[in-house]
């Protein structure tokens, strides 16, 4: 339980469409209910992050975001019964638990994953977090808010790890890693001897590269635009790399699969990739899209592709996670060697945070994260 009925805790905040992020003084509520507070060793920026704060979604700002943060629980809510001050955890994607679709253990399809994650997370308009002058900041994105000195998460997102484990490195599984290995382990299920195809060496794609590796796809291809995305892919599992830039890259990829990727992989958001994709894959190939665009965004394709061919296009969210699996799952095989997500990150600090940004944005480092541990 909590001593406390506030605390201050430096917030990174979103003010307004497209601006820089400011460190900021901040109020935080004690933990109620189902609700965990964890101080923050360090979190991770995902795309998904840039994209709020240029409103592709309509959340409310200002804003408090991040959503992949890794910490120690501080103090939990009355009703918590599974983790205990002092744990070492990885914060993940909020969901509802009782619905159908949570039912059946797919809580990345939450009927109510949408308002949860980007809405309103609380469900009664109040916010958790205010600011030096009172006012209140939209707070708990994902359900944990993490570009934070503190977050306040709920047990069922708060996702305990070994204590051996590299905490500061493993914030990134509870979003962009896990959507690109569970994207390849739990969604396409990627078989061995396989033809996988990555469209998009970022972090997503990478973790999917990672992933197709360790399951035994055979012929593993990244296609990206810049090179020394292309190099990296080849020394973490590609057997091979296509440039995007290139005119006639889909008849490489052709080439190289005689016929099509078995599987693929859709990662950059851009419709004409996602077009290009499709036309890369084999008869009976299955294409997963995970890649964020703008709400609207329209794609063009032949349906007499899909038809006559017999190809899939599916949607995926979270990389169909069971996050209190799939998390200490990667952190074993992390641990065991198997896979080198660590090769991705760039560590920067908290007080950084728009430098990590533009250089994310810049395809200069594939995964920020956030060190956040011990900032004054």
């Amino acid at each position: 339980m909590s001593k406390y009925e506030f605390r201050d805790i430096v917030v990174a905040v979103t003010r307004s469409k497209g601006a820089v992020f400011t460190l900021e003084p901040a109020r935080l509520r004690a933990p109620r209910n189902d609700e965990v507070l964890v101080r923050m060793i360090a979190t991770g920026m995902c795309h998904t992050d840039l994209i709020i704060r240029d409103q592709y979604y309509p959340v409310p700002l200002p804003a408090v975001l991040g959503h992949e943060g890794a910490g120690i629980v501080e103090a939990i809510g009355p009703q918590v019964g599974s983790l205990a001050v002092g744990d070492h955890v990885v914060l993940t994607y909020g969901s509802c638990g009782h619905c159908s679709p949570c039912n059946q253990g797919l809580t990345s399809y939450c009927v109510d994953f949408y308002e949860l994650n980007f809405g309103d997370s609380t469900g009664d308009g109040n916010s958790a977090i205010t600011d030096r002058n009172g006012l209140p900041l939209h707070d708990r994105f994902f359900h944990q808010s993490s570009f934070a000195t503190h977050a306040l998460s709920r047990e069922n997102n708060t996702i305990k790890v070994p204590r051996d484990a590299p905490l500061e490195l493993l914030g990134p599984l509870g979003c962009g890693i896990q959507t690109g290995a569970g994207a390849v382990i739990n969604s396409l299920k990627v078989t061995p001897g396989s033809a996988f195809l990555s469209l998009g060496a970022g972090a997503v794609g990478m973790s999917a590269i990672l992933a197709a590796r360790l399951v035994g796809a055979t012929c593993i291809i990244a296609v990206d635009r810049m090179p020394e995305r292309l190099e990296l892919a080849r020394e973490i599992g590609a057997t091979h790399a296509v440039n995007s830039q290139e005119p006639g890259w889909v008849d490489q990829i052709k080439a190289i699969t005689q016929g099509g990727a078995d599987f693929a992989l859709e990662s950059t958001g851009q419709p004409a990739i996602l077009t290009q994709g499709v036309s890369a894959l084999a008869a009976m190939g299955v294409l997963g899209v995970v890649g964020a665009s703008p709400q609207g965004t329209m794609a063009m394709l032949d349906p007499n592709d899909l038809m006559i061919k017999g190809k899939s296009i599916r949607g995926i969210c979270e990389g169909d996670s069971q996050p209190w699996k799939l998390i200490p799952d990667l952190v074993t095989l992390h641990m065991q060697g198997r896979f080198a997500f660590d090769r991705l990150v760039k560590f920067y600090p908290f007080n950084e945070i728009n430098q990590a940004a533009a250089d994310s944005e810049a395809g200069k480092t594939l995964k920020p994260i956030l060190l956040i541990d011990g900032y004054v």
